[in-house]
């Protein structure tokens, strides 16, 4: 072959690319985007886990600080009318239920003094805590028409307990940890939820 052909015959190799050398370069295009696009779904998935932890212990601490706010004020009033021979009530605790009055900023209500009553329902896994305000006037609740729900205050919790602790009267030292408050004249010096 003459110079002049082997120069043709490589200027028709050097014009462009087989087909083999396009598809190995697609291939490895789409190899990388692929990579690229599984790190970006990865790292938003990692980014909505993170802001939903952090949405969910931001949620914890406001209701904390509510039932901080709502026990510190709670007044020794009867929460209800005081029976014939037996004084009303002023705080009632039980495992899995408070109740005592405060008062509330008009914005919650009416203002003044309301009953609020601190529940856990549900089972295992899926329990809830759930305030309920009543308005209380004179020792008498008077409910709101229509009657209103009580309020979610954290939902999806795997345990939740009401413990109580007071002065024994015996010692005079702080008691142990209660589930159960007994004296409903009197307020525990220490609730735990």
């Amino acid at each position: 072959m003459s110079r002049q052909m082997r120069r043709q015959v490589s200027r028709r190799h050097a014009r462009g690319f087989t087909l083999i050398e396009v598809l190995l370069a697609v291939t490895l295009l789409v190899a990388g985007l692929a990579l690229a696009f599984a790190t970006i779904r990865s790292a938003m998935a990692i980014s909505q886990r993170g802001e939903a932890i952090s949405a969910g212990n931001e949620r914890i601490r406001a209701v904390e600080s509510l039932l901080r706010r709502r026990l510190s004020n709670a007044m020794p009033i009867a929460l209800q009318p005081p029976e014939p021979d037996t004084p009303a009530p002023r705080f009632i605790g039980e495992p899995q239920r408070m109740q005592f009055a405060a008062d509330v900023p008009a914005y919650l209500g009416r203002g003044g003094a309301y009953v609020h009553t601190l529940a856990v329902s549900g089972q295992r896994d899926a329990q809830q805590l759930t305030l309920e305000l009543v308005l209380l006037q004179d020792g008498v609740q008077i409910p709101e028409v229509p009657a209103r729900a009580p309020e979610v205050l954290a939902d999806a919790l795997q345990r939740v307990e009401f413990r109580y602790r007071g002065i024994d009267p015996v010692s005079g030292d702080l008691a142990d940890w209660q589930p159960q408050w007994d004296d409903p004249q009197q307020w525990p010096l220490l609730v735990s939820i």
